[in-house]
Formats: C-alpha cells, structure tokens, sequence
C-alpha cells in the first residue's frame, strides 16, 4: 500500500486490561458511577462502572450515553490512598480525580487532548443502565459470526463480528479475542444490498464491506480513527 505508515493499533491494545494491584484502598470506588462532560457547547453523560476483583485489581468500562457508546474498556485503573486514576486508551482519554472521604464522589480532570473538568457521583445501576437490547427477529441471511485477520504491523490480530437481526433491525457486536474477551456493542449496522457498514463508536471505529454473492465472505476495510486497513471476513461454521 503506497504511504504505508504505523497505525495506532494500540486503540485496540486497549481493550486489553493492563491494572496494577491496589489492595484494600479499592474499596470505595468498586460500583457505579456517573458524571456529566461539558465539551464546548455540548453535554456528555457518562457512566463508569468499577468492578474490584478477589485479586486486588479493579477493572471498568466507561459508557458515553448521549452517542450510544456501551462498554468502553477502561484500559488501566489505580488508586492510591484518594488518588484515582484511569487510562481509556480506546478513546485516547485519560482521567485524574480524588476520591472523597466517604467514597461518594470522585473531582477530577478528563484529558482527550484538552483537559476538561469531570466529577462522578454515585449512581444505582438503574440510572446508569443501558437500553434494553432489541427484540430478536427472524434471522437474516447474514446473521452469525464473521471472521479475519487484520495486520496491524508489528502483530496480527482476529477480528470477529458477531451479527443479529432484531425487530429494529441489524445488530452487532465486536471482539478482538487476543486481546480481551470483550464483546463491545456497535453503534450501528446498516446494509444496502451487498454493501455492509458497522460502527463502534466506543472504540472510534468503522467496518466498511460487500458481501459476496455466496454469503460466505465480506471483503472490507477497517479503519480506526481515520486509519485503513483491508479485512476481510469469513464466516464461522456453527
């Protein structure tokens, strides 16, 4: 490909979990939480879920409600004495904030390249919730798992998108299984005709592809963040 250059993969890299123990200080930001992003003359709630596990290590995703955005990874979390801070590598973001003394609030700064006031308070899983997954329809003839290879330079990663029809239409979910487990929501899924778009916003995504005549390959580009890449899809035999 001429004007081949590095592409920052590390966006996917993210999804892979990289915490560092924090012992007994996790305790009071495991939960829900929410906070609102004033960014210009915009205003984005967000949701942060902490989960603190037998082994000391908190893990998290973080949901930006008003773009319909499920299940960021938070890549990296620590807290140290009422210092919490997080790394979202999906979104570039990174947060710095203390945690008050009864573990009800957390003032800190979101940087995405512009650092930006952002307090979380508790929340109950009710108000942090995510819509109510569609009702599930007739399977289309493209519903299943789809599965390639994309070259992101240094390594090779599987790509797997896993595609339902519902009563609101397609559906989708993304995982990158050498890095996490993760399946992360799509934010959308349009066809037309043989043509096949799918965007995750949560990780600045989108998968561009035709689907071949015999259903059993889509051929495409992955581009994230501005950045292409080829791939292509094969579905997997149930």
């Amino acid at each position: 490909m001429k004007g081949s250059k590095i592409f920052p993969w590390a966006l996917l890299v993210g999804l892979a979990a990289i915490l560092a123990p924090v012992g007994r200080a996790q305790a009071p930001v495991a939960g829900d939480w929410k906070g609102t992003l004033q960014a210009g003359g915009a205003q984005l709630r967000l949701a942060l879920h902490i989960k603190a596990n037998n082994d000391g290590t908190l893990t998290g995703t973080l949901d930006s409600l008003d773009q319909s955005a499920y299940g960021i990874p938070v890549s990296a979390i620590s807290l140290k004495d009422s210092k919490f801070d997080m790394t979202v590598d999906a979104v570039h973001g990174t947060y710095t904030g203390t945690v008050n003394k009864d573990g009800t609030e957390i003032d800190g700064t979101w940087s995405q390249g512009t650092p930006l006031e952002l307090n979380f308070k508790r929340a109950t899983a009710a108000e942090v919730a995510p819509p109510p997954p569609p009702k599930p329809a007739p399977p289309s003839d493209i519903d299943g798992t789809w599965a390639g290879m994309l070259d992101a330079g240094t390594i090779q990663l599987r790509i797997l998108f896993k595609i339902v029809n519902t009563q609101d239409g397609l559906s989708a979910q993304m995982q990158s299984p050498d890095q996490n487990q993760v399946w992360v929501p799509a934010t959308s899924v349009k066809r037309n005709g043989s043509s096949l778009t799918i965007e995750v916003k949560g990780l600045g995504l989108v998968y561009e592809g035709k689907i071949a005549d015999g259903l059993a390959s889509i051929d495409g580009t992955f581009t994230q963040m501005g950045n292409a890449k080829p791939l292509e899809l094969q579905r997997v035999k149930q």
